[in-house]
């Protein structure tokens, strides 16, 4: 039998499932840097945090793999690393949404889902009302509830990136709560916006894809007002 790491090793660790869990899906060479680890040191502790089932190694997403040869491993949190990161999730309350669903019909748990977006809208108007870029403003209002949310540049676009999901587990079970988050995201930023990936259905992080054509057609509006 192994011995317990010691604090130092502890507190790496810690440190380490953190930062995936603030900045989303990330290679060894990313983690390292961003904390400073020796390649040698980085790895040791990812095998350990794997074979505790707080980690997950995945090959990464498309989007995220650029240059030529194979793309590196990216690690990403398992939903047994995010409970005991303190975010647990409500087992109630996918009880109480099995049950509304067998005893009355779905119907109720789509008014629900619609009634949870409704909140996050009107919550987000009042965060984005007086922002001058929607996006980063959604991104910071998401983090605020406990998404830890980033934006990300493409070139056709925009991704809002949330890296964690106080939900997943009820979202598992009735995707209708992402879908009525998803309207609620369209209607904050006044355009379509399309669903590309979902921690509640394995992705290691819940994207959202704004295309280039709104963020231009903004600019030029917020120029006009201005009398450029």
């Amino acid at each position: 039998m192994s011995a317990p790491p010691a604090g130092d090793d502890l507190r790496t660790r810690d440190a380490i499932a953190r930062s995936i869990l603030e900045n989303g899906p990330s290679t060894a060479v990313a983690l390292g840097e961003r904390l400073a680890l020796t390649p040698a040191g980085i790895r040791r502790h990812l095998d350990n945090l794997i074979a505790d089932g707080v980690l997950q190694a995945r090959e990464p997403h498309v989007g995220l793999s650029r240059g030529r040869g194979r793309p590196s491993k990216v690690f990403v949190m398992t939903d047994q690393g995010r409970e005991k990161f303190e975010h647990s999730y409500d087992d109630l309350a996918v009880a109480a949404l099995k049950f509304m669903s067998a005893q009355s019909g779905a119907h109720l748990v789509q008014a629900f889902a619609k009634t949870r977006a409704d909140d996050i809208e009107r919550k987000g108007l009042e965060a984005l009302k007086s922002a001058p870029n929607k996006t980063e403003a959604l991104a910071t209002f998401l983090t605020e509830q406990g998404y830890a949310a980033t934006v990300i540049e493409r070139k056709m676009g925009e991704e809002i990136c949330q890296h964690h999901c106080p939900i997943a587990h009820v979202a598992a079970e009735f995707p209708e709560l992402c879908e009525a988050e998803t309207a609620a995201f369209s209607a904050l930023l006044g355009t379509h916006v399309q669903r590309l990936a979902t921690i509640a259905h394995g992705d290691g992080v819940c994207t959202t894809y704004i295309p280039n054509a709104v963020i231009k057609n903004k600019e030029i509006k917020t120029n006009a007002r201005r009398g450029n």
